[in-house]
């Protein structure tokens, strides 16, 4: 989805990662939030907007996702209470995401950032491999490449994960949420409750209500 660019279809993922990202002309692109396939692009229609400044775009391939034109989605959001009920449910937990990400890149070292984000795409992908470039990995945390690698050095010298070129295993999840610390949970424990099952955390008891 192009930035600024009347939204024409709504895709729903049936796997992989998609990326929100804002781009600031001196400052380059920065990812404001992800889904995978417990969400749904273009939530600016949610709230009566037909388009939108950031972009979004598949980061981790999916293969496939379920399209439907704008015109007919938003109809059937005037026919059915209830789905829209869910829909507008799912902009909220994509508004807690956004504010997440904010507050965690301000206090948070870059180690607990790439964990929270390692965690948030494993969430979304089947097993424990995640296709991810040094590129696409900067953009999540707001670090160059280089503090990526260091980075990548040190969660793999603790038994975290093991990277290679365009790709991280993620070795001990426990220990990847415990670098993460309340940096990661809220938006998943915010889905598990307005919508219903989510993620693999294995620490969810921190945030649930």
């Amino acid at each position: 989805m192009k930035p600024h660019a009347p939204i024409e279809h709504v895709y729903f993922p049936e796997g992989g990662v998609c990326s929100i990202t804002s781009v600031v002309a001196q400052s380059g692109r920065s990812e404001t939030g992800i889904f995978g396939l417990e969400g749904v692009s273009a939530t600016c229609l949610l709230l009566a907007a037909d388009r939108s400044p950031h972009e979004t775009f598949v980061q981790v391939d999916g293969a496939t996702a379920l399209r439907i034109d704008a015109e007919p989605y938003l109809a059937a959001l005037r026919q059915s209470e209830t789905l829209h009920m869910v829909l507008l449910r799912y902009v909220q937990t994509v508004l807690v995401q956004a504010a997440q990400s904010t507050a965690t890149n301000a206090h948070h070292r870059i180690e607990a950032r790439l964990a929270r984000w390692l965690l948030m795409c494993h969430d979304r992908v089947d097993g424990d491999e995640i296709a991810l470039t040094h590129e696409f990995m900067g953009m999540m945390i707001c670090a160059d490449r280089s503090g990526v690698t260091v980075t990548l050095h040190i969660l793999e010298g603790a038994g975290m994960i093991r990277a290679t070129r365009g790709r991280v295993l993620i070795r001990n999840r426990c220990l990847l949420e415990e670098l993460a610390g309340d940096g990661y949970g809220v938006p998943e424990a915010e889905y598990r409750r307005l919508i219903g099952p989510f993620g693999q955390a294995t620490a969810r008891s921190r945030f649930e209500m």
